[in-house]
């Protein structure tokens, strides 16, 4: 069915649309955008819809987006979004501001019992009964004019998004945990979470996990490079050189030009462009004393001890979560499992809402103020007594 979709295309509609909608209580945001051949992703459409109304905002005819800016920042208005880390990226990038306050309706659905990283079709079908069309995802949103089908595409996913919110916020307010997520919110509407940091980005290189000392350090200054170079040039990172060659340069540590051109993989134009470059980077690596080189991002594995005392606490993990049906993983993931394990205690299990639901009595367990037993085969948490 085609719903009336307001195409938006100049200033002054977009100033009449905003407007429009400025007493709303919330308003359901989506963003189409290119991404293939660029550093930062470039906004194709804005999509923007309430219980009563939805609109496409073309961002390539508009000048004075500041109607929109305020409606995006007003604090009475909730902006509902669907996984909103790609949009508040664009956000920020173009309008150097972000939505807030903001409900991301996946991160809710992991507290509703409808599932971890839920896609939005499946939320729509599961929620509302309806089959979405997919048959525009690979559309090049930056072409010009759009598709009536390709606009009625973009539109569903705010107008669908809008039903949700009323529904899902009446699930999260009848169960008593409409508070839990404002952290997690609050941090989706901190420019921190989203801008780029050349300093850890190694920590993301494919195959880093597999290198030890000085050859962690390169990796370091390479992607750091890297990440500079790419940011200057608007350029995806695999377009300045590719995770597999940045390792293999830490790996193989050339000195020279003739080094780089002797291994395989590394085209002319490449190394003549940033090879010089790259041997800065491995020559300051090699400088470095050995008490600054970075640990591997993983740590030391675990100990045999360790190890069994992660796969309790796992356990215990599921434990609580049954109890007090969440999914285990919004509770504590393995790798913040092993960090407990380890002796840390700096993790998000062990404050705010999950401490109440599960980290209070994992907290117990390994204070040694409770034990685990078995009671006709089901597991039980015993207090110790002393």
């Amino acid at each position: 069915i085609m719903t009336d979709i307001t195409y938006i295309d100049s200033d002054i509609a977009l100033e009449k649309f905003c407007s429009n909608i400025q007493n709303a209580e919330f308003i359901a945001i989506d963003t189409e955008f290119m991404r293939e051949r660029t550093y930062f992703p470039k906004l194709c459409l804005i999509q923007v819809a309430t219980p009563e109304q939805s609109a496409c905002i073309d961002p390539f005819s508009i000048q004075d987006f500041h109607p929109l800016i305020d409606l995006f920042t007003n604090q009475k208005i909730n902006k509902v979004l669907h996984s909103a880390s790609q949009d508040m990226e664009i956000f920020l990038h173009t309008f150097k501001t972000l939505p807030f306050p903001v409900f991301d309706t996946q991160i809710a659905a992991t507290l509703t019992g409808a599932g971890e990283q839920i896609a939005y079709a499946r939320l729509v079908n599961d929620m509302l009964g309806v089959q979405l069309d997919k048959s525009h995802t690979r559309t090049d949103w930056s072409k010009r004019p759009l598709e009536p089908a390709q606009l009625q595409y973009a539109a569903d996913d705010v107008r669908y998004l809008a039903q949700i919110y009323p529904l899902q916020r009446q699930q999260l307010e009848t169960t008593g945990r409409i508070d839990w997520l404002t952290a997690d919110f609050e941090k989706l509407s901190d420019p921190n979470t989203w801008k780029p940091d050349p300093e850890n980005i190694w920590r993301k290189v494919k195959g880093i996990g597999k290198l030890r000392g000085i050859e962690i350090a390169i990796v370091k200054y390479l992607a750091k490079f890297r990440e500079n170079a790419a940011m200057q040039a608007d350029k995806p990172r695999r377009f300045i050189i590719s995770d597999d060659l940045l390792i293999d340069l830490a790996r193989s540590k050339p000195s020279s030009i003739e080094a780089i051109e002797r291994r395989r993989g590394y085209n002319p134009g490449l190394i003549k462009k940033y090879g010089q470059d790259f041997l800065e980077c491995i020559k300051h690596a090699q400088q470095l004393p050995q008490s600054e080189w970075p640990a591997a991002p993983s740590g030391k594995p675990l100990t045999a001890n360790q190890e069994i005392l992660a796969d309790i606490l796992m356990g215990l993990v599921k434990q609580q979560a049954q109890k007090f049906q969440l999914s285990p993983s919004l509770l504590a993931n393995r790798k913040s499992i092993e960090k407990l394990a380890r002796g840390q205690r700096n993790i998000d299990l062990l404050s705010g809402w999950r401490f109440e639901h599960g980290g209070k009595t994992i907290v117990d367990f390994l204070d040694g103020n409770i034990c685990i037993g078995i009671h006709q085969n089901t597991v039980q948490l015993l207090q110790e007594n002393n």
